[in-house]
């Protein structure tokens, strides 16, 4: 093959799924030129599973982007077809905004979006090989013979790296939805020092609306007046089409349970580990063996679409088999399948083997993001696209790097956790990942990270207004908020409440602190009449949780003391006497940035932290 110059770029991104497009879009606003390469056009920003973004955790990581400058969360907006709250009747922490997208809508306007950013070329082809020279990227080969010439590369594969789908006992060499796979890059990763592992995921049927009896299912319409994902997009979001929930049964059970020895997660045919928090259906009735039923969601793809995807089915049965267990769930007794499910296994590195801010340890230069480092779901591709594209930006223009810290931010807890506690599973954000999620919460996001987003050169001025003109919205709040009742109007407040008569007079906050509504506060006396609802939420929250919060704070303060003492990476773990073996032996595999992630390694116990910590105190003194 001849090799011929496709160009000289500052970035190349492999890869146009969520993480492709956040890292391209990221490192060309920031004024780099970038290529992107895709082995398809059109599965660009492709929802090859469940066509939806946000939801528990994840809806946080959207908001996250978009308050860094990044566009999920306005593409999301734009195509949306039913918004919700989850545990909207719990507390404001683990509240997780979540919309059913238009599938080819959400492609389409994403495709645009890159298309029309000046600064980025995008190139239909394959990545061969990552060019190096004395340990550090130079360019990137296609597999047509291109030489893309550039100082940094993301590697942003999804799940095509080396896949294969699966059904039953057909198995197809190809990327998701029949779309072709990369089959060169794993190799070369592995020469360049990465171990590569293996991991699987899957997706349900699809099934035409017409053959659909929803009456015999649960409608499930979107809530109304919601704010959008991004600060950027104007008023409420409107639902636009319903879903519709309904249950398996002992009948779509019995089929599973009798058809297991043609399941290829139970023949031996899948060997690799699949996403613990989305199991496929034979999965759920083997290992919850006790429940009678499993929920099923009925959700459109789209509006110009007929395809129904039915979420809580994802299998890798054979397409036989799939029909007829399809067809004892109430409401598809005619159903017919459009695409069946299958099983998707592919190729991504340990996680282990990144520094907090997405580059390689064993290749400078080099960054990856998405479910090349180990990780599911489109949000948190999409969070990792775009600090790998932030600090490959940094590090073309020689500029310190951003690392979130699990303080900051949801996207610090995941980068934080894949880097230094690595993954045998696809990993996926929880709410109960974040021990800070009082503070990390999604009404708060841009007030937490537009600052940032503005430093790197990513937030617009016109965002930067909006933040600032909510920020002053806020200040305002609070300070009407700071006014004070007499005892006669506080306890004429409280009585409806079934409160006691308060000793003396109130502030407004301390109404709210009792259990009163701003919104009641608001209608009652008149005040916060200029304050948008959002801000009233955030402010609200704020006063409401302040004890909390506080907790929270004194937390953060005593963790910030171990992330204070820094560990060089050329520590030899294996001379500290009083280190047990496996502590060693993570701790040198990880090679912690400080006593802080070091806490955090599994295998590493608070003795090891102790003789760390004694360790570095001697070494200070010798010094």
């Amino acid at each position: 093959m001849k090799e011929f110059s496709e160009g000289q770029f500052d970035v190349c991104v492999i890869g146009a799924g969520h993480a492709g497009c956040e890292a391209a879009l990221a490192c060309a606003r920031c004024g780099q030129s970038v290529a992107l390469l895709t082995l398809n056009l059109d599965s660009i920003a492709f929802m090859a599973c469940n066509p939806s973004v946000g939801g528990t955790g994840k809806g946080q990581l959207v908001r996250e982007i978009d308050a860094l400058g990044g566009e999920m969360a306005m593409n999301a907006d734009e195509t949306a077809l039913s918004l919700r709250v989850l545990n909207s009747s719990k507390g404001p922490a683990v509240r997780s905004l979540r919309c059913q997208s238009d599938k080819e809508a959400y492609h389409a306007r994403m495709k645009h979006v890159l298309e029309y950013e000046k600064n980025i070329r995008i190139i239909q082809c394959e990545a061969e090989k990552i060019l190096t020279d004395g340990g550090k990227v130079t360019g990137v080969l296609t597999t047509y013979g291109g030489v893309i010439t550039c100082g940094a590369a993301i590697v942003a594969t999804g799940v095509y790296l080396n896949s294969r789908t699966i059904t039953g006992e057909v198995i197809s060499e190809s990327g998701p939805n029949g779309f072709m796979r990369s089959t060169h890059l794993s190799e070369n990763l592995a020469a360049l020092g990465h171990v590569m592992r293996r991991l699987k995921t899957g997706t349900p049927a699809r099934v035409h609306y017409r053959s659909i009896d929803l009456e015999k299912c649960v409608r499930q319409d979107g809530d109304e007046n919601l704010s959008p994902f991004s600060y950027m997009s104007e008023g409420p979001v409107k639902s636009k089409m319903p879903c519709h929930l309904t249950s398996t049964n002992e009948h779509t059970h019995d089929i599973i349970r009798n058809n297991l020895g043609r399941s290829p997660l139970y023949n031996g045919v899948i060997e690799s580990s699949g996403p613990r928090y989305c199991p496929s259906i034979e999965s759920k009735v083997v290992k919850f063996g006790d429940k009678e039923h499993h929920q099923v969601f009925i959700e459109p793809e789209g509006e110009n679409s007929a395809e129904a995807y039915i979420q809580g089915m994802s299998s890798s049965m054979p397409h036989d088999v799939q029909a007829e267990m399809y067809r004892t769930v109430p409401g598809l007794e005619n159903a017919e399948i459009m695409r069946y499910a299958y099983a998707i296994e592919y190729d991504c590195i340990d996680g282990l083997e990144i520094y907090p801010t997405l580059e390689s340890k064993k290749i400078k230069g080099l960054y990856f993001a998405g479910q090349i480092n180990g990780t599911s779901g489109y949000e948190e591709a999409a969070a990792q696209g775009l600090m790998a594209g932030i600090n490959a930006s940094l590090a073309v223009r020689g500029k310190d790097p951003v690392i979130l810290g699990r303080d900051e931010a949801y996207i610090g807890v995941l980068i934080d956790d894949i880097t230094t506690k690595g993954s045998e599973e696809p990993y996926r954000i929880m709410t109960s990942r974040a021990e800070y999620r009082v503070k990390l919460r999604q009404d708060n996001a841009d007030f937490r990270l537009t600052e940032i987003g503005r430093g790197v050169g990513l937030v617009t001025d016109e965002r930067y207004e909006r933040f600032l003109e909510r920020k002053r919205k806020y200040e305002e709040a609070q300070k009407e908020l700071e006014g004070r009742i007499s005892p006669a109007e506080a306890e004429k407040t409280l009585s409806l409440h079934g409160m006691d008569r308060p000793s003396g007079g109130l502030s407004f906050s301390d109404l709210i602190r009792k259990g009163v509504t701003a919104a009641e506060i608001q209608s009652t006396y008149g005040i916060l009449t200029n304050i948008p609802g959002d801000v009233l939420e955030t402010a609200e929250i704020d006063i409401r949780y302040e004890g909390y919060i506080k907790r929270s704070d004194e937390e953060i303060e005593k963790a910030r003391r171990l992330e204070e003492k820094k560990l060089s990476e050329d520590i030899d773990y294996s001379k500290i006497e009083g280190l047990r073996l496996e502590a060693r032996e993570k701790l040198d595999k990880v090679k912690p940035a400080s006593l802080g992630q070091a806490s955090r390694i599994y295998g590493v116990n608070p003795a090891d932290i102790a003789v760390l910590m004694i360790w570095l105190s001697s070494r200070g003194r010798k010094k």
